[in-house]
């Protein structure tokens, strides 16, 4: 597939939406578990990426009682231009927040749980002890619970690394979200090479835990781009691949440059697994954590 094969771009001004496809539109599920989630975890004065990062899965994954856990609070220490998690000044962490997020689970009835985090950058360890507790929490918590942690680059430090490793979770995720040409405009904080880095260090640490990585599209790239990442997310031994499509949260953040179609996930989706990856997510509406406990499972 050269690059031209890609979708028609819709550019976006900004300040001006543009309707999504047809294939970016799908009903909205809802009913009395969709409730009991929001009010479970409002009651636990928990956060989840679901919310936060106004995921477009948070309908159907409350529906189902899955959520992903958002820990060390709702800001961030860093400003990525796509993601619609607040940056600015932080508070310290809730040192009661892995137990609650243990009960929530306990109480969800959850098999499979996700955790991730702002960015703290602020703390001596960037809040790798705060994924380890709340990994002890959930198993003291709930017999037999797998748990997977989607965590940031904690800037390379591999002691801050060590720490989450050492606590065992089955699935490890660091997304490299974007090709290497777009980090100085969608991450400029984040290093596409470091990312690298620590999924191959975390590979090579301890080959039982499975490691995961996530990419957007429509940001611009080219199908080239693509497939070169791909294949350096692969290289790094990584086992699991989700490819999404990017939706932008407000007007603020970065415009979308085109929607892709379905054909072109199922090429991409094709291309890693030929690369040797395990397990590979590749839809419009895929995110890091959706469909999280299938792909372990599969």
């Amino acid at each position: 597939m050269d690059n031209s094969s890609y979708s028609k771009k819709i550019f976006m001004e900004k300040g001006i939406r543009v309707a999504k496809p047809k294939w970016l539109r799908r009903p909205l599920p809802s009913g009395p578990q969709y409730e009991k989630i929001r009010r479970l975890l409002q009651k636990g004065g928990l956060n989840t990426v679901c919310s936060n990062a106004k995921c477009p899965n948070q309908f159907e994954c409350y529906s189902k009682g899955t959520a992903t856990f958002l820990i060390m609070g709702e800001k961030c220490t860093r400003g990525c231009r796509f993601c619609n998690i607040d940056n600015g000044t932080v508070l310290p962490p809730d040192t009661k927040e892995p137990s609650k997020v243990a009960m929530a689970a306990k109480e969800m009835g959850l098999k499979y749980a996700v955790v991730t985090s702002v960015t703290r950058d602020d703390l001596p360890d960037g809040g790798a002890s705060f994924f380890a507790e709340t990994i002890k929490e959930l198993r003291q918590a709930v017999s037999g619970i797998k748990v997977e942690v989607l965590i940031p680059d904690f800037k390379g430090d591999e002691s801050s690394i060590d720490t989450v490793m050492d606590a065992l979770p089955d699935v490890l995720n660091h997304n490299v979200e974007t090709v290497k040409r777009l980090y100085s405009s969608a991450r400029p904080e984040a290093v596409y090479e470091r990312s690298l880095e620590l999924l191959s260090y975390c590979k090579k640490k301890n080959t039982d835990i499975l490691v995961k990585s996530g990419l957007m599209v429509g940001l611009g790239e080219t199908c080239s781009e693509l497939e070169e990442t791909i294949s350096d997310i692969r290289d790094t031994g990584v086992d699991f691949l989700t490819i999404g499509q990017y939706l932008q949260p407000t007007a603020a953040h970065l415009p979308v440059a085109e929607f892709i179609p379905p054909e072109q996930f199922e090429y991409l989706r094709s291309y890693a697994k030929a690369k040797g990856f395990k397990g590979i997510a590749s839809g419009p509406f895929v995110r890091s954590s959706y469909h999280a406990a299938e792909m372990f499972e599969s």
